[in-house]
């Protein structure tokens, strides 16, 4: 008989059991009202361990009928909870008994394959090695003689009822809220209503034992999936040889092999998940007299980098042989002198270490209370950041819906990165949850993973918080499009670089002021209907027309039919029939004649122009890099001063662009047709109209509107856009030049 058969129930084995099940016509809350003070099992504790003669009785009550020998035997081991070290003295007094001496590397290796057995059943802490064979074969052939035999003296495991309970009440039939309200009465035993991590492990712990038999996904069951110090599991494929750090035996497997954690890149087996794996790193430090000192948060790691020490190659083949800090990222062997301090390692800049994170605890209707959490239901626990001296700790704002899945993994990987304090999911309540914690934090910083959208949410909610000194804005962007970001020289997607370079060149980066405009739309008429405005702020652009049709029966199409959007080159094709069609039918046509411009209160002739869009420009980027403003030569430039309007061509031909000049370009299109000829580069830029500080823009018909991306239908209105505040942005690297265009410059400059 194998050894798994003591810890473990055989798939034909816990068929058996579900068959005794099924024909017993007794529910486990009535077997449990046997252990009252009338009942036939009133001489037990419920409360406490049972024995293995009581554990029978108790099954007899309950399946009505007598389990055959091994099966009950096997069922009761499953349960036990025998001390681990009683198994190791056991183990090492029978080696100790064969041979007259053992040297100590012996015992720790049999500690090691202790260990590693141990890891390969769901559930035991009842092990021994594979050196003490006999003895092995004594422990399997007494239950078969004499049960009791094996269970005597100090060493009887140690069975909890309420574990068995709450087994078998899972294989029951029932509703799941029903299941769910017994197990929570069962283990709350103190009848506060709550239940401690202790009691929610005891349930979740066979939760997982019933998975593995009926092929539920544990995935959302497994301990420490949540909360600081817990593990945040995800399944992953390695591609290098990995070894489990906590069995030592490497992951076998086609595809995803095994689990590894967000925070620390701890990485086990799926059958080790549920074993008293060591706990995740800690995000904060507990208050404490005097300061923190940092040290390094160790773990074994499968790293095939260089040593941070002696410079030499690790390597991870035959198994485990390196340790890495979670928070400066600096790998060592395991046989070099490692140091005790950490001091983040090169993102120092940006990371928030534990000792930098303290929690308080505030009363929830504002005060701060004494530190005592005497009332559960008035307190909440909150942190307080006292950052490193000279540091600009970074508050990372990640969109999981932007580009794919794209920002799902951004966010793992700045989960691991950085603290994963300061990484926050705009999914779980918007910007303002990180923005409140990092409100009184000195000179920190924003980095927005996302597209144009998401950072003019961030932008928004940052006005809403009202900070003293407004944080500047990063951008990581994560899809198509992307103006902004190209604007600020990001680049217009993520597209798989090293994340730490980005950090590195976020350190070093220049401001620049972006301007931030107020979209107030007036409708005329309360009679027709017409879309929500999406935005009352315009960060990049605005337009009427043609270009806006387009977004706007893209957008409609994309609604009904998302299916048909789901990759770029579709997206393109998409683009292209609508541009085509809207060619031909022209639905914007003599846009001059229901429309009226006026600029800082100056109207501007249209009578003259054959017009189907007008755009209002912020930066010079529109449909994912086109420049409908076009270039100017620096050396015939003007920059405007007095901020007054101008509307001649002449002067329109010298006036640059910059999007912190309070300044608004106002751009004519012709048609879908120029449009398509400026975005290949056929055309160099649209008909510019006027450069000013305000704009106003009436209408007379319904038409179609967008901003920053956004489009919608509006009824006859006032359209008035003036300007709000400048938000602080950071720029990106300059752009490495290549050798042609380096010829290109120096051609032009002679």
């Amino acid at each position: 008989m194998s050894e798994e058969h003591w810890v473990s129930l055989t798939p034909e084995e816990f068929a058996q059991l579900q068959k005794y099940l099924e024909y017993s016509s007794r529910k486990i809350k009535d077997v449990l009202a046997e252990f009252n003070e009338n009942g036939s099992l009133k001489q037990y504790n419920s409360h406490e361990t049972i024995s293995y003669d009581v554990f029978k009785l108790f099954m007899r009550a309950y399946l009505e009928v007598d389990l055959p020998q091994p099966l009950n035997m096997h069922l009761f081991l499953t349960f036990s909870q025998k001390p681990k070290q009683a198994i190791l003295d056991h183990t090492k007094e029978g080696a100790s008994n064969s041979e007259a001496s053992v040297p100590d590397s012996n015992i720790q290796n049999a500690d090691n394959a202790v260990k590693a057995d141990e890891a390969c059943a769901p559930d035991t802490e009842s092990k021994v090695t594979e050196k003490q064979a006999p003895a092995k074969d004594q422990v399997a052939a007494a239950p078969l003689g004499n049960p009791a035999a094996e269970f005597s003296g100090s060493e009887s495991p140690a069975v909890y009822l309420k574990d068995v309970v709450c087994y078998l009440s899972l294989l029951e039939t029932g509703r799941p809220q029903d299941k769910l309200e017994f197990m929570f009465r069962l283990y709350d035993s103190d009848e506060n209503g709550l239940l401690d991590q202790a009691e929610m492990d005891c349930i979740v712990n066979q939760m997982l034992h019933i998975a593995q038999y009926l092929e539920w996904d544990p995935t959302e069951l497994r301990p420490g999936s949540k909360g600081d110090g817990g593990h945040a599991w995800t399944m992953k494929h390695f591609k290098k040889p990995t070894y489990c750090n906590f069995c030592r035996v490497m992951l076998m497997g086609v595809r995803k092999q095994g689990l590894c954690c967000s925070y620390c890149k701890y990485t086990v087996h799926e059958r080790c998940v549920s074993k008293n794996i060591p706990g995740c790193v800690k995000t904060y430090s507990k208050p404490k007299k005097g300061s923190e000192v940092m040290q390094h948060a160790w773990v074994e790691g499968n790293s095939s980098v260089k040593c941070d020490q002696c410079h030499k190659s690790i390597k991870c083949y035959q198994s485990i042989t390196a340790w890495h800090c979670v928070w400066c990222q600096k790998t060592f062997h395991r046989k070099c002198e490692l140091s005790t301090l950490c001091d983040g390692g090169e993102l120092k800049d940006h990371i928030l270490l534990p000792t930098s994170i303290c929690p308080i605890t505030r009363d929830r209707q504002g005060g701060q209370s004494d530190g005592s959490v005497s009332v559960k239901d008035e307190l909440a626990m909150q942190y307080k950041i006292i950052p490193t001296p000279g540091t600009h700790p970074l508050l990372v704002l990640v969109n999981p819906k932007s580009g794919g899945r794209q920002g799902e993994r951004i966010l793992r990987k700045f989960h691991y990165l950085l603290n994963p304090k300061q990484v926050f999911n705009l999914d779980n309540g918007g910007p303002t949850p990180g923005l409140n914690f990092f409100h009184d934090t000195p000179d920190f910083r924003v980095l927005a993973c996302g597209g144009d959208g998401t950072v003019g949410w961030i932008l928004d909610c940052i006005d809403k918080a009202n900070f003293t000194k407004h944080p500047p804005v990063a951008v990581l962007p994560l899809g198509t499009g992307n103006d902004l970001a190209r604007c600020l020289r990001w680049g217009g997607g993520y597209e798989g670089g090293s994340l730490t370079k980005i950090l590195k060149d976020i350190e070093q980066s220049p401001l620049v002021m972006l301007d931030r405009w107020h979209l107030e739309v007036i409708p005329r008429e309360e009679v027709e209907n017409g879309d929500q405005v999406p935005y009352d702020i315009m960060n990049n652009y605005f337009s009427i027309g043609v270009d806006a049709s387009i977004a706007h029966r893209f957008h409609v199409m994309r609604e009904k039919h998302p299916e048909k959007f789901n990759s770029r080159m579709k997206n393109k094709l998409w683009y292209f029939e609508f541009g085509t069609s809207e060619t031909f039918a022209a639905t914007c046509k003599k846009l001059q004649d229901h429309i009226e411009l006026e600029c800082d209160g100056v109207g501007v002739d249209l009578s003259n122009i054959f017009l189907e869009g007008i755009a209002i420009l912020n930066i010079p980027s529109m449909y994912g890099g086109t420049n409908l403003w076009g270039e100017t030569k620096k050396n015939r430039a003007v920059i405007q001063e007095s901020k007054k309007v101008v509307t001649d061509p002449k002067e329109l031909k010298f006036c640059i662009q910059d999007l912190s000049d309070q300044l608004l370009e106002v751009v004519g299109l012709e048609g879908a047709m120029e449009m398509g000829q400026i975005y290949t580069g056929l055309k160099s830029a649209g008909r510019r109209l006027a450069q000013c500080s305000s704009v106003t823009i009436r209408t007379n018909k319904l038409l179609p509107m967008q901003v920053d991306g956004e489009p919608w239908m509006q009824p006859p209105c006032t359209i008035k856009m003036t300007h709000k505040n400048q938000a602080p942005m950071m720029m990106g690297p300059p752009q490495k030049s290549s050798f042609f265009s380096l010829r290109r410059k120096s051609r032009s400059k002679d």
